[in-house]
């Protein structure tokens, strides 16, 4: 595959931006109605053109498809350059970005379409604005940013796309810009994600001045180089450098994967529209700290002490999050508590060294996410709301989206054989039989989080599908939509998307990682392509046993667990009411209800205390004693001493002469005596 066209999977949406958002929606708005076709085109072109690079890297084994570097900037003798790295990881998550953004795309056509006065239910009010153009230029926009984050080939290159992704999620999340919830919702994700990417920042940093000057003329900002040269880099670097690297690295993984404590943002990021919450949570933002880490993995090696803390918060924010999720009653908030929840299953994969595993399950959890989210959307299109407590009854009424749903659902409790069992059941057994200090607790942790998964995501189908309809956003004050409710199934725009992406959340993980050879297919393909494409000595330590029948029916039955007692306690005439036990078990559930009071914590004592009262009040009083006393002070000075020096400037050639005088004396007398 020519270079060209591997840089042609990040320009072509590019391309698309800049004509929806410099072109038509300033010049053209009145044309907007193409902006959909312009960005399913791009994208789906970046799709085949991602999905003929997976081919002959991950079928033609051609594993490190690297281009020629190109000179960006010098510093010293320092050279700066821009590139692609095309390798396994990248090849995976080019086909994860194209998949799932083109299928949001289409599916925005019918969610995002403008409203027809003629309809009964007309959406948000803001539909009626000229959004269409500015909304599909951010996505295209968006999509570019995460694969050029993809394809970067050193990690300035890297840091530059992982800025332009924040960059783009603030401004989808704040898209409807005029709520008052969206633009705060869209403040605190950048500033947010901020914090992690100032670790980040200074891990790289010292990265560069520990290894600028090496011996060796090694480029250490080249990704390659790094995993490749790990002895030389730990000559360069001692001390727990290494360690201080890797964790700096982790600290911008957790701001954009949402992990604890840095993962607040993420559930309120659902102010933005339906499909931009599918994108960001199931393949794109929240995906690129795994991704980072993912890609620096040999590093993480080199420190067991970062793995540690790795599998740490992530199996603690598995657990942590999912707790949130089972009182949620935002559907959209369930489902993005369920995503800080996987990306925290995921990162305690990658800590207890299960590298190929964890990148599983972000292929598959991208396919059944989406389709989940895309699924609460058409929901919210048929009911004018995201309360599932105004929901109910929607089974027969939106057979489409129920079955799409509940096959989404399943995948995500990892039911057998779905796609979701296989990738979750390999992190279970890595994690069980890892070289890890903390396997056994990290095992115990991740079961816990099966049965939690299992018991929200039926909770929230019984209160969405099941009983009987509650009013909508009829009954719903804090609703958005406007006009009668309308049950109905969702456009054909809508519900395409959402059975496209049914058929991977079934089949693709078996599919791309079978048990043993299958119809041509050999067994355990993709981890293999990803294991080999490690340096030496990572590659074995990443690879795990693949599949445990007790282990598979333990975690099964976990799960099983949690769907019957959500069904028992959400049915219509439920066995255990959800009110009792919420009334027993009152001061949990009210924490749970208040997301542990950490918003509070943030926003009263982080934020008012030691941001506001603190740090600002001291800087306000550094600007207004030292520098704006000091600038006064200046002007004082220059005044005054322009007064004396005037007097000199008089156009009187005896002062001249006098003044010149003096001046040479000095200096003779200096050059005299001085020496």
């Amino acid at each position: 595959m020519s270079e060209s066209l591997i840089w042609s999977i990040f320009f072509v949406p590019l391309t698309a931006f800049v004509i929806l958002g410099l072109i038509v929606r300033p010049f053209f708005n009145k044309y907007s109605v193409i902006s959909g076709p312009v960005a399913i085109i791009a994208i789906g072109t970046s799709f085949v053109l991602s999905l003929c690079a997976f081919w002959e890297v991950m079928v033609n084994e051609n594993h490190n498809l690297t281009s020629d570097p190109t000179k960006w900037m010098s510093v010293g003798n320092f050279d700066l350059t821009i590139g692609i790295l095309l390798d396994p990881l990248t090849a995976i998550m080019l086909v994860v970005v194209t998949a799932v953004s083109l299928m949001v795309q289409i599916y925005s056509v019918g969610y995002m379409k403008p409203p027809n006065t003629s309809e009964e239910h007309h959406g948000p009010v803001e539909l009626g604005q000229p959004v269409y153009a500015r909304y599909f230029a951010y996505m295209c926009l968006f999509t570019s940013s995460m694969l050029g984050l993809i394809m970067a080939a050193n990690v300035v290159q890297l840091f530059v796309f992982w800025e332009l992704v924040g960059l783009s999620s603030y401004l989808l999340i704040g898209f409807w810009f005029h709520r008052p919830a969206a633009t705060a919702a869209a403040k605190k994700a950048f500033i947010v994600t901020r914090v992690g990417d100032l670790g980040f920042l200074i891990a790289l940093m010292y990265l560069f001045f520990k290894t600028s000057s090496n011996p060796d003329g090694l480029n250490y900002l080249e990704i390659q180089t790094i995993n490749n040269h790990l002895p030389t880099l730990s000559a360069l670097i001692t001390g727990g450098g290494i360690t201080f690297i890797a964790l700096g690295i982790f600290v911008g993984a957790i701001g954009k994967s949402g992990q604890f404590p840095l993962h607040t943002w993420l559930p309120d990021a659902m102010e933005g529209p339906t499909p931009v919450s599918a994108l960001i949570h199931a393949a794109t933002m929240v995906a690129a700290g795994v991704f980072l880490v993912g890609r620096f993995f040999p590093l993480f090696q080199m420190s067991e002490t970062a793995m540690i803390v790795i599998a740490l918060i992530g199996g603690f924010t598995a657990i942590f999050a999912a707790s949130m999720g089972i009182v949620a009653n935002d559907i959209k908030r369930v489902l993005a508590y369920s995503t800080v929840s996987q990306l925290g299953y995921m990162m305690l994969a990658l800590g207890v060294g299960a590298y190929e595993a964890a990148i599983f399950h972000l292929f598959t959890h991208a396919f059944f996410k989406a389709l989940l989210f895309l699924g609460s959307g058409s929901v919210n299109h048929a009911t004018g709301t995201f309360d599932m407590r105004f929901m109910g009854g929607l089974r027969k009424k939106m057979p489409i989206t129920y079955i799409t749903f509940i096959i989404g659902s399943l995948s995500l409790a990892g039911i057998f054989p779905l796609a979701g069992f296989w990738s979750k059941d390999e992190i279970l057994l890595n994690a069980f039989k890892s070289n890890s200090v903390v396997n056994e607790l990290v095992l115990i942790i991740a079961l816990i989080a099966v049965f939690m998964t299992a018991f929200y995501m039926f909770r929230a189908i019984m209160m969405t599908f099941e009983g009987e309809f509650r009013g909508g956003s009829e009954k719903d004050e804090n609703a958005q939509a406007h006009g009668p409710v309308h049950l109905a199934e969702s456009p054909f725009t809508m519900v395409l998307p959402m059975v496209l992406l049914t058929v991977p959340a079934v089949i693709v993980g078996y599919l791309v990682n079978p048990l043993s050879d299958t119809v041509g297919i050999p067994g355990h393909w993709m981890a293999h392509s990803l294991g080999h494409a490690l340096p030496e000595g990572i590659y074995g330590h990443a690879q795990g046993a693949k599949f445990n029948i007790v282990l598979a029916t333990l975690a099964t039955v976990v799960a099983f667990t949690g769907i019957f007692l959500a069904v028992i306690m959400y049915k219509t005439k439920p066995l255990v009411s959800p009110k009792t036990l919420g009334n027993i078990f009152g001061p949990i559930h009210t924490l749970l209800l208040r997301k542990y009071y950490l918003d509070e914590l943030y926003e009263n004592q982080v934020v008012m205390k030691i941001y506001y009262r603190g740090i600002a009040q001291v800087c306000d009083w550094f600007d207004k004693n030292i520098v704006d006393r000091t600038a006064v002070l200046t002007g004082w000075i220059g005044a005054h001493f322009g007064v004396v020096i005037r007097q000199f400037q008089n156009g009187q050639i005896q002062m001249y002469a006098t003044v010149t005088s003096i001046g040479v004396i000095i200096i003779m007398v200096i050059y005299m005596f001085g020496t």
